[in-house]
């Protein structure tokens, strides 16, 4: 039983989904500085859609890359390669695949009532939130502009401000300028963890920039993402968009320049570039929070 929990629960990347919480805060900060109180149960649910559409993809992922032989051919890392639960257990691929489409049919639930509550503004957000879950895997990771851009789409402007127009009742420009924060900094993430995966990837046809312009030139696409994070808040506290509490969010510069300079010099050497992919994530964690704080605090 225990087992079949593990082999459950494994493609879900129950190690990841910290992720989405840090998001949905940041949503739920702007909404709260933008309008003041909000329904606290439409918090959860909000929260409950965005865990559904997480691990929906994650479990896409999972299954796919299983059915597509990459699994056993990446060079696993804490970060990167996947969590090797279908290739130990191949038998629980249905059942991967079924919490695939079951965590997406929640996503969907979940978006119809909101629809409902709030209107159909919310329509084309949630549908190209769908679109990014089932796309991610099989097509947006054959395209190198795509594959760079659509995580940070799904967790930034489709989490950030989706949570915040549930909740608000409207689009803002604050939650629009707070949204690109996890956008740089998602988009980061899900790139500096391409580099172990260059080989592999290269096998069964994918296309990334770590792939097509090599690790080292990546980096410098990292370090600029991750500029434009700072600089994104820093225009947006200028402009009035953001309070200037949520200046907050500049204490991990540093953090962020030590990372890039340990993906530029390592770029090619992995097991130099763990301990800087681990302050990446760090970093993707930390900002957007002490952002959320400067919100609620205002």
């Amino acid at each position: 039983m225990k087992d079949d929990l593990k082999y459950l629960v494994g493609p879900m990347r129950p190690r990841f989904l910290l992720l989405t919480p840090v998001c949905v805060l940041l949503g739920w900060g702007t909404a709260s500085w933008t309008v003041g109180q909000v329904y606290f149960l439409h918090v959860l649910a909000a929260l409950v859609g965005a865990l559904a559409a997480h691990i929906s993809v994650n479990a896409f992922n999972e299954y796919l890359d299983f059915q597509s032989g990459l699994d056993t051919r990446t060079q696993r890392t804490p970060f990167s390669g996947g969590t090797g639960t279908l290739p130990a257990r191949p038998e629980a691929a249905p059942q991967t695949l079924a919490v695939a489409v079951i965590t997406l049919a929640i996503v969907a639930l979940i978006g119809l009532y909101f629809l409902w509550v709030r209107g159909l503004q919310l329509l084309p957000l949630g549908l190209l939130g769908i679109l990014v879950i089932v796309a991610y895997t099989p097509w947006l990771t054959y395209s190198p502009f795509w594959c760079l851009i659509s995580p940070g789409l799904g967790f930034g402007p489709l989490m950030v401000l989706g949570t915040s127009f549930v909740l608000s009742g409207s689009y803002s420009w604050s939650a629009f300028v707070a949204s690109l924060i996890p956008f740089f900094l998602v988009s980061d993430l899900l790139l500096l963890n391409q580099f172990p995966d260059v080989e592999a990837d290269r096998s069964i046809g994918r296309k990334h920039y770590p792939l097509l312009i090599g690790r080292r030139a990546s980096s410098l696409i990292y370090g600029a993402f991750l500029l434009l994070t700072y600089v994104s808040l820093v225009v947006g506290v200028t402009v009035g968009c953001l309070p200037r509490a949520s200046m907050l969010g500049l204490l991990t510069y540093g953090m962020a320049a030590c990372a890039f300079l340990g993906a530029f010099y390592n770029a090619d050497d992995v097991p130099r570039l763990i301990p800087f992919m681990t302050l990446n994530v760090v970093i993707t964690l930390t900002t957007p929070v002490l952002i959320a704080i400067g919100l609620f605090v205002t």
